[in-house]
């Protein structure tokens, strides 16, 4: 895969100042006052929104885009960043193209599976090896399409982190804001294949999804997993829109790069917009490497666009912040205007958007207690647009354990200001 840590120059400049408020400077030729005219960009009024946060994100539009008074385009332009799966469209882009790389036999045997990943247990290895067994020599395709123990094993260890039998799959230490080994070892699966071919899979997979109804399951192995999957018509008519208001949009995903980039292509953002983990390549090949970020150097998946590991991509890729400042918050000026997702993994960077904070509800902890908490009054809380969960009939434990610490540990959300976020009750939410 091709490796973006250093953008063009004309690009890194565009990012540099890419979220300034709005201030006195020359109107571009584009300019109108906001709300004035019919060339100021409007999210449709026929898609629903959930109460006003169709007007918190056309607030920031209009104060940062082509009709703010201070807009001067160029080098800028702000950004607009959010999560994909589950946020852009329903359901899991990586786990489609899992599913579909299983049922057709996509996935090479490992020399051995130890070595995918350096947090894979040894209960994991066996229980892997016994299931896909040693008769495939190592990088040929494994039969999962015939051979159910062996799908089932992967999908759980990839799923639920543990073995069929309930044994855990990763163990040891890793930092639990920029990490999760079941998250890294997506691509150290697809290992031994080039990026073209990882694409076409996820291609595959994303045009049966598209195809199948809503609501569609599927049997893989012994696991029954969503078949179907949809671009959300008010994320499509949000991109959009930011896109004619003159903002570079981007996704920062915790999937694969290659499955990305093929679906992120239905809402028109192109590959250089989107940031995922980079596998290292050898000899054309993915290997069970990952490129990391910040201070962090390629390895195993110590650093992956996660928690902290999205803001710290987004300042590099985007922001060109390099070094151990990269995992710190910026100044306004350096940051997003708009961030949205829909869970912890996407919390710290969306909490760094200095206009909108868009939330999907997936009753996620520490990103809801957040978006509840609204300590600026520009967090946005909505319910999936589509199957939204129903209330959740707790209130999230903010005060107590809805934070996850490095150490994997769970403690109290806190504010900027280190004060703790009470609990909060759940008030985005389906039918």
């Amino acid at each position: 895969m091709r490796s973006r840590s250093v953008l063009t120059g004309l690009t890194m400049a565009a990012a540099l100042a890419a979220t300034l408020t709005a201030a006195p400077a020359q109107a571009g030729p584009q300019h109108q006052h906001p709300g004035h005219g019919h060339g100021c960009p409007q999210l449709s009024k026929e898609l629903p929104w959930h109460a006003d946060n169709r007007a918190k994100l056309q607030r920031t539009i209009d104060e940062r885009g082509t009709c703010s008074p201070g807009w001067r385009g160029g080098k800028h332009r702000p950004v607009a960043a959010f999560d994909w799966d589950n946020t852009i469209v329903k359901n899991d882009s990586t786990d489609a193209t899992i599913a579909w790389a299983l049922r057709h036999d996509k996935v090479l045997r490992p020399k051995s599976w130890a070595a995918t990943s350096e947090w894979l247990t040894p209960a994991a290895d066996r229980a892997l090896t016994e299931a896909c067994g040693t008769e495939v020599p190592a990088g040929e395709p494994l039969p999962t399409s015939t051979n159910a123990a062996c799908a089932d094993e992967i999908l759980q260890v990839r799923g639920e982190a543990e073995t069929m039998s309930g044994e855990k799959a990763f163990a040891g230490d890793w930092n639990h804001r920029r990490t999760v080994p079941e998250y890294a070892w997506v691509p150290q699966l697809f290992a031994g294949h080039t990026v073209s071919e990882l694409r076409a899979y996820a291609r595959a997979a994303r045009d049966e999804a598209l195809a199948a109804p809503v609501g569609a399951e599927q049997k893989v192995g012994t696991h029954t997993v969503p078949a179907y999957s949809r671009y959300y018509e008010q994320q499509k008519d949000l991109v959009r829109t930011l896109q004619k208001a003159g903002f570079n949009v981007y996704i920062v995903s915790a999937g694969s790069e290659p499955v990305a980039e093929e679906w992120a292509k239905g809402v028109n953002i192109d590959r250089r917009h989107t940031v995922a983990i980079r596998s290292v390549l050898k000899h054309g090949r993915i290997t069970t490497s990952m490129e990391g970020c910040g201070d962090v150097p390629a390895g195993k998946g110590e650093a992956i666009p996660y928690i902290d590991g999205k803001r710290c991509v987004i300042n590099q890729e985007i922001f060109g912040i390099k070094g151990a400042k990269a995992w710190q918050k910026q100044a306004p000026s350096h940051r997003i205007a708009i961030g949205g997702g829909d869970a912890d993994t996407d919390v710290t960077f969306v909490g760094d958007a200095t206009g909108t904070h868009l939330v999907l509800n997936r009753n996620k902890p520490e990103i809801m207690c957040r978006g509840y908490d609204d300590a600026d009054g520009r967090w946005a809380v909505n319910p999936m647009f589509i199957e939204p969960l129903p209330r959740k009939s707790e209130p999230y434990p903010c005060a107590t354990e809805g934070f996850t610490r490095p150490d994997g540990t769970l403690g109290p959300v806190r504010r900027d200001d280190g004060s703790v976020i009470p609990d909060q009750r759940d008030t985005a939410y389906g039918a």
